[in-house]
């Protein structure tokens, strides 16, 4: 042990036995993990007792982490015998000065368990409300803009179908590729076993075109320009955009929250047979590689083993998801407050929230739709 290492030396003197203490107690000391360790060792083997003396005047070295050591190990109390300096005395008085006492945790009470359950509901329901309303505004904006379509923000749709869609295909091709990889490799482990090696192409067409390809383009969509949709609305609310439109006379429905249900709405399905014919590719090239199974039998027997229902019904599903996605995004975006924390935090709960959702009704539909192309 070094000389400046803080430590603790048993002694017996006249007045009993006293802890004296030596070496260095300050900060850079103790926030090494093994002086650490040894001092707490050393503590816990002298505990604060009446007959037990302490003796700081042999330190090297006392700051206020030393100081609030041995006052938390003295149970913030003064121990009966004390030796020290005054320059001790004094920062030892001021660390027992503005050292405070945890309180004591609050008992669980039943009555306030159903109080938070009854606010968390209460905030749903106010969220459900509010989604609600949206899907309303919609429905009218849209028949405003079926009664006048040249007034309608279609210089938006367009630059929405692009940020959203066209800058959308190489991520969501390269992910559906490898995913489809991953699928042919695992899938041709077990069937080989059996000798089914061409039934590779209805378990990829089926899970491909049916769920899988949709839901993962949701998915990705969800994270890239739901999160998008939230943040640029969220900004303008921090920037008073949104209060300068209001007083403008300009409605947000009508230029924020259509144009981006539609471009999505649009894209989504695009998007969606995009990732699942880059999926199909790599299962064909995984199929070809581990089985044997060449992409012009691949294409041949896709038709016949997919029926074309399911594409209809993939389609039909994206135009959904893409529709929910800009709704949630909207929805988190118009909440947010003027501060860069909640802006933060409803562009989180967006991407969560619209993902779940495309879990959810991606769901549904398997259920709702369970004869259809099978």
């Amino acid at each position: 042990m070094t000389d400046h290492a803080p430590h603790i030396v048993r002694a017996d003197t006249r007045q009993g036995p006293c802890a004296q203490l030596r070496g260095r107690w300050g900060a850079a000391e103790l926030g090494n993990a093994k002086q650490w360790q040894a001092v707490s060792d050393q503590l816990r083997g002298a505990p604060p007792a009446p007959t037990l003396g302490w003796d700081l005047r042999e330190l090297q070295w006392l700051d206020h982490v030393g100081a609030q050591l041995l006052w938390n190990h003295w149970q913030h109390a003064w121990p009966a015998q004390l030796a020290c300096t005054d320059s001790q005395h004094t920062m030892l008085t001021r660390v027992a000065q503005f050292t405070c006492v945890a309180p004591p945790p609050e008992p669980w009470r039943l009555g306030e368990q159903i109080d938070h359950l009854g606010v968390l509901v209460l905030h749903g329901v106010d969220h459900a409300r509010h989604l609600l309303e949206m899907v309303g505004q919609l429905v009218l904006d849209l028949g405003r803009l079926v009664r006048a379509p040249r007034k309608g923000p279609w210089r938006d749709v367009s630059g929405h179908l692009y940020r959203m869609g066209a800058t959308a295909l190489p991520i969501t091709a390269l992910v559906g590729f490898l995913i489809g990889v991953v699928l042919a490799y695992l899938m041709s482990l077990q069937l080989r076993q059996f000798g089914a090696e061409s039934f590779i192409v209805n378990i990829l067409g089926i899970s491909l075109i049916r769920e899988l390809g949709p839901m993962l383009a949701a998915i990705l969509v969800a994270g890239r320009s739901g999160s998008s949709i939230t943040a640029q609305i969220g900004v303008m609310r921090v920037t008073e955009e949104l209060d300068a439109m209001r007083v403008m006379g300009i409605p947000h429905g009508f230029r924020l929250v259509m144009p981006r249900t539609l471009a999505l709405a649009l894209a989504m399905p695009l998007i969606s047979v995009w990732t699942t014919l880059a999926a199909l590719a790599g299962g064909m090239l995984a199929a070809d590689i581990s089985m044997d199974i060449s992409p012009s039998y691949f294409v041949q027997a896709l038709p016949a083993a997919v029926k074309i229902g399911n594409l209809g019904l993939a389609m039909a599903k994206s135009v959904v998801f893409g529709a929910f996605i800009a709704l949630i995004g909207c929805h988190w975006g118009l909440r947010v407050k003027p501060n860069t924390q909640s802006l933060g935090e409803g562009t989180t709960a967006s991407v969560v929230s619209s993902i779940t959702m495309v879990i959810i009704v991606d769901a549904l539909f398997a259920i709702a739709f369970k004869n259809i192309g099978i």
